[in-house]
Order: C-alpha cells, then sequence, then structure tokens
C-alpha cells in the first residue's frame, strides 16, 4: 500500500495502546478480601 495506510494504523494504535496503559496504571489496586469460614465446616 502505496499510502502508508498499515504505517499510520499501527502508530494510531501504539498511541491508543500507551493511553490504555498509562490509565491501567492510575487505577486503585483491588485488594483481596479474606473470607471468613466457619469453625464448623460441616455446615
Amino acid at each position: 500500500m502505496a499510502d502508508n495506510y498499515l504505517e499510520r494504523h499501527r502508530e494510531d494504535y501504539e498511541l491508543r495502546k500507551a493511553q490504555w496503559l498509562r490509565k491501567q496504571k492510575h487505577l486503585p489496586k483491588t485488594t483481596q478480601r479474606n473470607i471468613q469460614r466457619p469453625d464448623d465446616e460441616a455446615l
């Protein structure tokens, strides 16, 4: 393709990917909840 179609789309993809990765780093990390199990596991 003489009009650099693939190159432009690759650049757009890389920009979107970089923005997404930056956004992911700023999200709060989820903590694992400690589920309380009953003493009697027969329940």
